[in-house]
């Protein structure tokens, strides 16, 4: 349980300085082309990986249906959402994306409580809901309407928690490199054949050397991501592991005031609300007992 909750954490301060990160590679290449080429090369990543590992008979050994559920999973969570959170984030601002994307829990939450029985702790929602309302106030994002681009966002988040509620399904079978493999190598396969569609697939010949650097960046950042987060997500609930992950909106909005070098008092109170979401959680998280624990792992 200790080690899911420090590589959730970790994830969470990876998509903190992804998200910012990630603003500047998609304003200078096509956002469709940018996150294609980002999943190849995680792709591949992953895959020497395994190579490396010696685990290649693991893949050999995969049934149909675990076959089925990774193309799922790289349908549904390494393809069509990163094309509209992408696209998204080209038409909305950082800041917006992040919170967007941080209400996932709540969608996590309903999901798990439907097909895993997991039961709503108070403490956990409460603790969620003042993070969100925190980076609601950081962010300076009050949702009282939605752009096309934050309308892509949040129905990329949307896939993104069905796929989170299958590949804990999955993980309970299979290595998290597997899993973080097939959502990576069937999700570039799907994006490519949407390319080729589209006819955008001739793009990717014509970027330049600045852009590939972007693209670089990212998919390091990505591939941190993903193992963390598989690792992680392997050993915990799934809302309480989507919960944590509501610490990254506060570290991209610090990465914004460094570069603007600009605060104000509404994102001091949300960093207040931050502080008292993160302290119910993490008591839940100690108050848990060992058969919880175990109960948590199944």
């Amino acid at each position: 349980m200790k080690k899911g909750i420090l590589l959730v954490l970790l994830t969470a301060i990876i998509s903190g300085f992804s998200i910012f990160i990630n603003q500047f590679g998609v304003s200078v290449i096509n956002p469709y082309v940018f996150t294609g080429l980002k999943n190849i090369v995680v792709a591949v990543m992953l895959g020497c990986l395994l190579l490396a590992m010696k685990e290649r008979r693991l893949l050999k050994d995969l049934k149909k249906k675990q076959w089925l559920l990774l193309l799922v999973i790289g349908l549904i969570g390494g393809s069509i959402p990163f094309l509209l959170f992408f696209k998204g984030l080209f038409l909305t601002t950082a800041a917006q994306g992040s919170f967007i994307h941080k209400t996932m829990f709540i969608y996590v939450m309903v999901f798990a409580t439907l097909f895993f029985k997991e039961r709503i702790n108070k403490k956990l929602l409460f603790g969620g809901l003042f993070l969100l309302l925190g980076n609601a106030f950081l962010l300076k994002f009050i949702p009282h309407s939605l752009s096309q681009g934050d309308l892509l966002i949040l129905l990329a988040t949307l896939f993104w928690a069905v796929e989170n509620i299958i590949s804990k399904h999955v993980l309970k079978e299979l290595p998290p490199r597997i899993v973080a493999w097939g959502r990576m190598f069937f999700g570039s396969a799907f994006i490519l054949i949407f390319l080729v569609i589209t006819g955008q697939v001739g793009l990717i010949i014509n970027i330049n050397s600045n852009q590939i650097i972007w693209v670089l960046v990212t998919s390091v950042l990505l591939f941190g991501y993903v193992m963390t987060w598989y690792s992680g997500l392997k050993h915990m609930p799934v809302s309480l592991a989507t919960t944590i992950l509501l610490l990254g909106a506060p570290i991209t909005t610090l990465l914004t005031f460094i570069s603007t070098g600009i605060i104000s008092r509404i994102e001091i109170l949300g960093a207040g609300l931050i502080l008292v979401g993160v302290i119910l959680i993490l008591k839940l998280i100690y108050k848990i007992k060992p058969q919880e624990k175990k109960l948590c792992q199944d």
